[in-house]
């Protein structure tokens, strides 16, 4: 059984899209309800499109605290999602990315596209400066990861990491195996 006393905060990264395969939707909404259950909170990107909306909605259908934070650029493109416990409007997407990270306490990366790259790159590399320790964790649904994660053991392969892959980041198949270790670690 997951605790639900704790007050922890995940910063969840995703697509405002779904991507093509049903398990990225089926998995976020498990995250989303799994995270609720626990008792943890949510920071996400704000919207209310693609796997964003998807772990908003099943977050919230849980009972669960949810903020946003999106870039007043994105309040079209994303479309705010307007049920959130809290929503950050922030002038752009430094300022978005770094309200994030402070807030949390460790991160989730679903399947999404440049953006979610970018959110988790950014924040392995502030990882590794020791600018914070949070730990990152990427929920390869379906695979999804699988190419990316092959290249970033080749960078440690080839020298150009400080540390292991596995001291900055741990990689699960289930919503349920990544929310055991949440729970047990946080």
């Amino acid at each position: 059984m997951l605790n639900q006393t704790a007050s922890r905060t995940i910063a969840v990264f995703c697509g405002s899209k779904t991507g093509l395969d049903p398990i990225f939707t089926a998995h976020a909404a498990e995250l989303g309800r799994g995270l609720a259950i626990a008792g943890m909170s949510i920071i996400y990107g704000g919207g209310n499109k693609g796997l964003m909306g998807v772990l908003a909605n099943s977050m919230l259908a849980g009972g669960g605290k949810i903020t946003g934070v999106i870039p007043r650029i994105l309040l079209e493109w994303e479309h705010q999602h307007e049920g959130l416990t809290e929503l950050i409007i922030t002038e752009d997407m430094h300022q978005r990315k770094k309200i994030m990270y402070e807030r949390c306490e460790a991160a989730v990366i679903l399947p999404g596209g440049f953006g979610t790259l970018d959110e988790m790159f950014e924040m392995l590399t502030w990882n590794q400066l020791n600018i914070h320790s949070k730990k990152i964790y990427i929920l390869n649904s379906a695979g999804f990861y699988t190419h990316l994660i092959v290249h970033m053991q080749h960078l440690q392969d080839t020298g150009f990491l400080y540390d292991e892959l596995s001291t900055r980041i741990s990689i699960f198949k289930t919503p349920d195996d990544l929310l055991l270790e949440l729970n047990q670690k946080l």
